[in-house]
């Protein structure tokens, strides 16, 4: 059933509809989570986002999902692209050499501190480009 737009008083703005992509993004990105976790914990709890909210309420597996970049949702590239300010090509390339972890991609894309994988991964395009050139 299509979400009512007529209806935008309080009870209507604190549930989740699923049929629409809208608010399937917008819930996504609050909590922090996929589309498909978000439609999983729906059926658990309900169309409530407080509900909702209950489940994903652990700061610390908060903190460990704010810290990783899934370059696979969009979102998340816009974001990290724009805080990194990258474009999303560089920043998949990050993200492919030194891993998931925002801290590692961030010392990554700055050269402040490169770490043991993302130096060997360095090392092995440079070796690359010798043995073609």
């Amino acid at each position: 059933m299509a979400d009512n737009k007529k209806k935008r008083g309080g009870a209507d703005r604190a549930l989740i509809a699923l049929s629409e992509p809208y608010e399937v993004a917008y819930w996504s990105k609050k909590f922090k989570i996929t589309p498909a976790k978000l439609k999983s914990a729906v059926k658990k709890v309900g169309r409530s986002g407080e509900e909702g909210r209950g489940l994903f309420r652990d700061s610390e597996a908060q903190g460990r999902r704010r810290a990783l970049i899934a370059v696979s949702q969009p979102y998340e590239v816009r974001y990290w692209s724009k805080k990194f300010k990258v474009t999303p090509a560089k920043l998949k390339a990050a993200v492919a050499t030194v891993g998931h972890s925002s801290k590692k991609v961030g010392e990554y894309l700055t050269g402040k501190k490169a770490t043991k994988k993302a130096k060997k991964a360095v090392k092995k395009k440079k070796s690359a480009k010798k043995k073609a050139a």
